[in-house]
């Protein structure tokens, strides 16, 4: 069936989540967002050379009708496990909380069954830069898969924004009020002056040989 580009990869992978999880197929305007697209007008024409390709198929005039089309040997790792892609929006700060916005810069395709993860939409990846949580293992270079949208609990390892700045840290909790904890006694405990806004749980960790 050819080949598939990243930005193919991205859109077949967002279908094959969203369906598989029993929800409908992703609208233009929802892939361009997740995809990191200008417009719906570019989702709609990958969606189109998906179908083409045969990797996708869709009901003509039916809304949220697009769906994966099983391909042999495709959507498998090496053990014939399911495989997704994860879209990695840029690094974050294992270290000092940093200035930091959120840069799309493409995918990595992950065997599900191997991490033991169950992705959504909202899943996202992240580069881990510095060493403030090498006591629970997650190294400088390694990459983090994190979810979106779910309320922490006391105890895990989080992406957040603290008084407007970025960092990867564990949440806790002491009486009512939040703050975040590095692994690594050379770091402080970090308390919000104002904000604090989690951008996603830790899920699942990536490390590539070094």
């Amino acid at each position: 069936m050819g080949a598939l580009t990243q930005e193919q990869e991205a859109v077949l992978g967002l279908i094959v989540r969203e369906t598989s999880a029993g929800r409908p197929g992703p609208t233009h305007r929802e892939i361009a967002a997740h995809c990191g697209f200008a417009s719906s007008y570019a989702a709609a024409w990958h969606v189109r050379k998906l179908v083409a390709m045969g990797r996708l198929a869709m009901t003509p005039g039916k809304a949220r009708s697009v769906r994966p089309v099983p391909a042999e040997g495709s959507g498998a790792g090496a053990g014939g496990h399911a495989t997704v892609s994860i879209p990695i929006y840029g690094s974050i700060p294992a270290g000092f909380p940093a200035d930091r916005e959120p840069q799309a810069e493409g995918c990595i395709t992950v065997d599900v069954e191997e991490l033991q993860l169950r992705p959504s939409a909202r899943t996202f990846a992240l580069r881990v830069q510095g060493e403030s949580m090498i006591g629970v293992g997650i190294l400088d270079g390694d990459l983090v898969l994190l979810e979106h949208g779910e309320e922490p609990r006391h105890g895990q390892v989080v992406a957040a924004l603290i008084d407007g700045q970025s960092t990867l840290k564990t949440f806790l909790m002491k009486g009512r009020r939040a703050f975040l904890r590095a692994e690594n006694p050379k770091y402080p405990d970090l308390i919000p002056a104002e904000e604090l806004m989690i951008q996603g749980v830790f899920r699942a960790l990536i490390r590539k040989a070094r």
